[in-house]
């Protein structure tokens, strides 16, 4: 008998639901709430409120999907955290209710250890061991992988993540938010001429709160001398501020690769969909003879069908959840490694 999860996301502001029958994805449906843009980032109370809109029928339309129904389900994985306490407890109140109803088990995820896992959604798939550089709006991590459920996280942004530098120093220039994407395609028409520092910190770990700094003074100085510098040079500036975020990341995941002797590397999460940083995984690969992974772009921001595949290779273990877990605003994978 088959066995087919139903994998529930809902830890910012995406609300997601995937059906998966053994490791295959049936349907992955995401609703994206477009009214925090107007507020420059994420307001809670708005977001666990559209989840609670969304979820009833965002559950009948991924099941329609996947040509599934309840009935049907042996197991219902859903995100524990990290993310934003009032959105997550959405998730995973309807995800009980549903277990509950069904008397099926429940399985919690790390959302950090799903963005891992998204890199085995699809063909080509990397072998274990392998490492990941996982780098969304909140978060920037180096985990090294083992297996489905053996990751130890090795470094991670000390500050600000990537994802945060995009949207700061978009900020900054004026941009919509979010701004990383809006970087990205004004970048692919400019050059990165002027120059911002490389922070490089130690082990493995990174800190990106010093460019949102040096952008700032850089901007306040040339805006003095040229109140339309902005509008005259955005291209280049974009070009710019890219660049050095992505030389950052490249740098660690460089170093990281050469201490565990692996050549096999994935990235995953939000950012991955920039292009800039996906031309530069080719251009690693073909410098250091790599094997990259990267998810398709469906699978690079939140959704639920990483949640599922998580959850599947949980349910196979048999790890289920106790009836008493509840969200988690901080979810380590594990505790950085002391050098």
């Amino acid at each position: 008998m088959a066995d087919i999860l139903l994998g529930i996301e809902s830890s910012c502001d995406d609300t997601s639901m995937s059906v998966i029958k053994d490791g295959m994805i049936l349907s992955n449906v995401t609703f994206s709430q477009s009214i925090h843009a107007k507020y420059g980032g994420v307001v809670p109370e708005w977001a666990s409120r559209m989840h609670m809109e969304a979820i009833i029928p965002l559950t009948k339309e991924t099941l329609e999907k996947s040509g599934c129904q309840l009935h049907d389900l042996k197991g219902i994985a859903v995100t524990k955290g990290p993310g934003l306490i009032g959105s997550l407890i959405v998730g995973i109140s309807y995800a009980k209710s549903l277990a509950l109803s069904l008397n099926i088990p429940l399985i919690e995820v790390n959302h950090l250890e799903a963005h891992v896992l998204s890199l085995l959604i699809e063909e080509p798939k990397p072998t274990f061991p392998f490492l990941c550089l996982t780098v969304s709006g909140g978060h920037t991590q180096l985990v090294y992988v083992s297996g489905y459920n053996q990751m130890e996280l090795i470094g991670q942004s000390l500050d600000d993540a990537a994802g945060e530098a995009f949207d700061k120093t978009g900020k900054l220039l004026g941009l919509s938010y979010p701004s990383g994407p809006v970087i990205d395609r004004l970048a692919q028409s400019g050059n990165p001429v002027f120059t911002f520092p490389i922070s490089k910190m130690k082990d493995f770990n990174y800190s990106f709160s010093g460019l949102k700094t040096s952008v700032l003074y850089f901007l306040q100085k040339q805006l003095k001398e040229d109140p339309s510098f902005i509008e005259n040079n955005l291209n280049d500036i974009c070009a710019s501020i890219q660049h050095t975020i992505i030389e950052i990341l490249a740098f660690k995941l460089i170093e990281a690769a050469n201490h565990y002797k692996t050549k096999n590397i994935g990235v995953a999460g939000g950012v991955s969909a920039n292009s800039g940083l996906r031309n530069k995984l080719k251009e690693l690969a073909l410098k250091y003879h790599w094997n990259t992974f990267v998810p398709s772009l469906q699978y690079c921001t939140d959704n639920a069908a990483m949640i599922a595949l998580a959850g599947y290779y949980k349910y196979l273990d048999k790890k289920f959840a106790p009836d008493d877990f509840g969200p988690l605003a901080r979810f380590p994978i594990s505790e950085v490694p002391q050098s």
